[in-house]
């Protein structure tokens, strides 16, 4: 796979960087394109059920513990997995069948302001300065515009389908705050696997309350293709990549990577499915950034100056 220390120091590390951006991005122009094809929350957890277990292999091969084993563990990868995995993509999955995979991109890309927001209620040393809440509502402001919800042509449709990315984003910020107090010597290839597998379980118990079935999958090529990408190439490949990069970087700088995703998916949903941008969805766009830099901007500030650091070695 990758080997961290082969690209620590070398100035393919930004190119790491934006590839990860792009394998996220294109995920959700992925979704879209799959969603025609699969019961939405079916489509989730089959996609979950094979990255999952493709890298939980992985992990057993090349960790000392690839299975929980402490209440620690379970509790991580049980949060993790109802919250991260399951949450987040029922909702998302749902969502995007309002609305393109490029708005879903960037109303995703709100969930580390809410993981901050969030993280200020649990853990006492981040706590909501007044600076953060500003920010907070700068990223709720650009929803808001992105929504639009004085056009009048915006449909009742859209505007549930945002609705419902929206919870996508609250439910992953949820996820990643509540896993942080406990502790797991799990290594994170085995983490993220058991999370998967149990929030693709979680999502099939969902499905089939929904009465979603696997006969109602149309399996044209189309449709191998969008679950093949997504478990292979925005699954399997790219949260091991995000691993890498984490021992690299650290989760701060990292969280940058999701502001690259809506710029990808906007591009690629313009050129494989027509989809314009408006100017109220750039503004948004900008918005939410902003909010971001003030909610993160000593991560910023960290990132330039380490970044700065790599291209002087």
């Amino acid at each position: 796979m990758f080997a961290a220390r082969s690209y620590r120091n070398i100035p393919a590390l930004p190119l790491l960087f934006v590839l990860l951006g792009a394998m996220w991005g294109t995920s959700f122009v992925a979704i879209e394109l799959g969603l025609p094809y699969f019961p939405p929350v079916l489509f989730a957890s089959l996609r979950y059920y094979l990255a999952g277990a493709i890298i939980l292999g992985y992990a057993a091969l090349t960790v000392d513990r690839w299975y929980p084993e402490t209440r620690g563990d379970l509790l991580v990868t049980g949060l993790a997995g109802g919250f991260m995995i399951a949450g987040h993509h029922a909702f998302l999955y749902v969502g995007q069948q309002h609305v393109p995979g490029a708005i879903a991109s960037i109303v995703v890309s709100l969930s580390p302001i809410l993981t901050a927001v969030f993280a200020s209620l649990v853990v006492a040393e981040e706590r909501l300065t007044p600076l953060r809440m500003v920010g907070l509502l700068f990223g709720l402001l650009g929803v808001v515009v992105i929504a639009d919800p004085s056009a009048t042509t915006a449909a009742d449709a859209n505007l549930l389908g945002l609705g419902l990315v929206f919870l996508s984003a609250v439910s992953f910020a949820a996820g990643s705050v509540l896993t942080q107090p406990f502790e797991t010597r799990l290594p994170a290839r085995s983490t993220q696997a058991w999370a998967m597998l149990v929030g693709a379980a979680l999502l099939h118990a969902v499905s089939a309350g929904r009465n979603e079935t696997i006969a109602a999958v149309d399996w044209t090529p189309a449709a191998l293709a969008s679950l093949g990408y997504l478990t292979i190439v925005s699954g399997v490949l790219a949260f091991t990549l995000y691993f890498e990069l984490l021992d690299t970087v650290g989760p701060a700088e990292l969280n940058l990577v999701g502001y690259l995703e809506p710029v990808v998916a906007t591009l690629l949903s313009w050129a494989l499915l027509g989809h314009l941008v408006e100017t109220s969805t750039v503004v948004g766009f900008v918005a939410i950034f902003v909010g971001f830099a003030l909610v993160k901007r000593r991560a910023l500030v960290d990132f330039a100056l380490s970044t700065a650091r790599r291209t002087r070695v």
